[in-house]
């Protein structure tokens, strides 16, 4: 658009001007004649497209322009480090687009959506959830352990925790650095029944998968397969491979990217397999975007079967049912850690506000532990994208109104879950009673 707007000036790109691009912003979001206005969220990823050129552009070894015409300004974040955005940044633009869930809600998205509930809380006759107790092991996964699409999509079969007795409400995992966004390992917690829907998965409908693919031979015509002769031990581990070609050669799990863990492959008991941990109903691996599908498909579902037939489609304001995205899972994830880690931190240990504050000084506060759980590398992402609209909320106010001490997580807290979504935006929180669901979502924002 930037350039159409240009070559109408009778200009390159390289000619640009600062004056060019406030007529080109005046154009693109308020002209009356232009019928395709955008909004500030819009004009905000547009202009930091152009940023990002023109500071490439006038770089010494490319020398394209000898000035960059988006203007930059200056501010100090609120991790006390500086930061430098584009001065013409909407003022109206959302400075996040976070969608929470509760766990109860989420415990309704997903027997409705991928299990087939119907209002009365039970399957519905003649439901063929395809590969149910894969999407729901995965979505269990992700919100209770704040994975983001890339990481837990492409997790391998040998990094998942193994179950075993007595090992307590969560378990510890690690991801490698190649999924991840930082591009560094970093350790994640995931509920235990998540671990044990995995685990139970991986032993029904996905050894299946895989025994029909072997059956067909699907493993031997994958391409660019690679069968995993041995991993080394160690703090940086090294896959060491063979082609089906009979090359081979040795990677770092840690520098392995999502398409190269999709192609990794593993002698079993009956032949071939993957060891890319989600499989589709051909036995081969699903791919990271279709998550969306699945949650896609999950949502309309919910909307089908909760939203009564004669409300649909009318006050959008009213709503009836959940509605899920693979990134809420990790926003809901952070406000439930939040919740929590205060919860626990007034309770387990009883502290003092001044005892608060030493422990704070020691280990770090709530919104620290998040960030690392997050694997944010500022605070300053945590509080303003993720969990700025529950900042204020007093959580020791909140909880002090409690007559009987609330225990430990899900589904103990639900209370004080539901009580912060009727002081905050964004959050949806449907109880449990479908049959009161028009009367039972609170302070949604969509």
């Amino acid at each position: 658009m930037l350039l159409t707007f240009l070559w109408g000036r009778g200009k390159a790109w390289t000619d640009a001007t600062s004056r060019d691009l406030e007529d080109y912003e005046h154009w693109r979001r308020f002209a009356d004649g232009n019928p395709s206005r955008v909004g500030g969220d819009k004009w905000d990823r547009e202009l930091t497209a152009f940023a990002h050129l023109y500071r490439w552009a006038v770089k010494e070894e490319n020398r394209y322009v000898a000035r960059n015409p988006v203007a930059m300004k200056q501010f100090r974040g609120r991790d006390g480090g500086m930061a430098t955005v584009p001065a013409a940044r909407a003022k109206d633009a959302r400075r996040s687009n976070v969608h929470w869930l509760t766990p109860r809600t989420w415990r309704l998205w997903t027997d409705v959506g991928l299990r087939g509930h119907g209002r009365d809380g039970v399957p519905v006759a003649g439901w063929a959830g395809r590969l149910e107790d894969r999407n729901v092991a995965f979505v269990r996964l992700l919100v209770s352990s704040g994975l983001r699409r890339s990481e837990g999509g492409s997790l391998l079969t040998f990094e998942v925790p193994e179950v075993r007795l007595g090992a307590g409400r969560y378990y510890r995992g690690k991801v490698m650095a190649g999924p991840t966004r930082s591009k560094k390992n970093r350790v994640f917690y995931a509920a235990a029944d998540a671990i044990g829907d995995i685990a139970a998965y991986v032993e029904s409908s996905r050894a299946w998968a895989v025994r029909e693919a072997q059956r067909k031979g699907r493993y031997e015509m994958m391409p660019g397969a690679q069968v995993v002769t041995g991993i080394t031990r160690g703090a940086d581990p090294v896959v060491n491979w063979r082609r089906l070609d009979g090359t081979s050669g040795k990677t770092r799990l840690r520098e392995m990217t999502v398409e190269e863990r999709s192609v990794l492959l593993t002698e079993g008991t009956h032949g071939l397999e993957p060891l890319w941990l989600w499989l589709n109903e051909r036995g081969l691996p699903f791919a990271v975007h279709s998550w969306e599908n699945v949650f896609r498909e999950a949502s309309n579902r919910c909307e089908r079967v909760l939203t009564p037939p004669r409300r649909a489609g009318l006050d959008p304001h009213q709503v009836y049912a959940p509605k899920a995205t693979i990134h809420s899972a990790r926003h809901s994830y952070a406000l439930y850690m939040l919740v929590v880690l205060n919860v626990l931190m007034d309770q387990r240990y009883g502290l003092t506000e001044e005892e608060r504050r030493e422990y704070r000084m020691l280990y770090g506060d709530p919104w620290f532990m998040v960030q690392q759980l997050l694997g944010h590398a500022s605070r300053e992402t945590t509080v303003s994208r993720y969990l700025a609209p529950v900042a204020d909320l007093s959580l020791r106010s909140m909880l002090a109104g409690e007559k009987e001490p609330i225990a430990a997580p899900m589904p103990e807290l639900d209370d004080v879950f539901a009580r912060v979504a009727r002081e905050s935006e964004g959050i949806q929180d449907v109880g449990l009673n479908v049959a009161d669901i028009g009367q039972s979502v609170a302070g949604v924002a969509w």
